[in-house]
């Protein structure tokens, strides 16, 4: 092989839009909330914790109608019409956020399995830093699964120190967004 065709094939590849790229992101409604929770218990089976652990907890982290009320939901919803990744946020307590500082606290990032490591998780972050921009908020907070700290630190996120065990989740990860008084 000459490499001759390497170049019209190289552009062929590069011009093929990704998962990445076909992924739209909108907000969920309670129509949405049977396939979301499904892609949440779907998620946490890929967890590294007992399997009881993964039983008895996937109830604790499904939304419901009242959820909505409180918290934004978005979606990542594949050119198919699947549901392929969510994050939920609603204001930060002021208690929970560092030294009096405003937040946007992120519930959570769930990805289907087998799509992981294509940039559906990072889209939803971006997403969720950009509504914590919008509202002027200091930061982003994150209480997170204990195996998805690599996830945000690479993304610029703290590791928040636990002040008092009784209060403190272990694993929050913090990163400030600079645009507070930017308009």
């Amino acid at each position: 092989m000459d490499g001759s065709n390497a170049e019209p094939v190289r552009e062929r590849l590069n011009s093929e839009p990704t998962l990445f790229d076909r992924v739209r992101l909108r907000i969920g409604k309670a129509a949405d909330l049977g396939s979301v929770n499904s892609l949440i218990q779907s998620a946490i089976a890929t967890w590294e914790l007992p399997e009881r652990v993964k039983r008895v907890s996937k109830p604790l982290y499904h939304y419901d109608e009242i959820d909505l009320q409180f918290q934004q939901l978005l979606i990542a919803q594949a050119d198919d019409g699947d549901i392929i990744g969510t994050a939920a946020w609603e204001p930060a307590d002021p208690v929970d956020a560092p030294a009096g500082n405003s937040a946007l606290l992120l519930h959570g990032i769930y990805v289907a399995p087998g799509l992981h490591r294509q940039g559906i998780g990072s889209r939803l972050l971006n997403a969720a830093e950009e509504v914590a921009r919008s509202g002027k908020l200091d930061a982003l907070l994150v209480k997170a699964q204990a195996g998805a700290e690599l996830f945000f630190l690479a993304r610029g996120y703290q590791k928040l120190p636990v002040i008092d065990p009784r209060r403190d989740y272990p694993h929050r990860y913090w990163k400030k967004i600079s645009a507070k008084g930017s308009d």
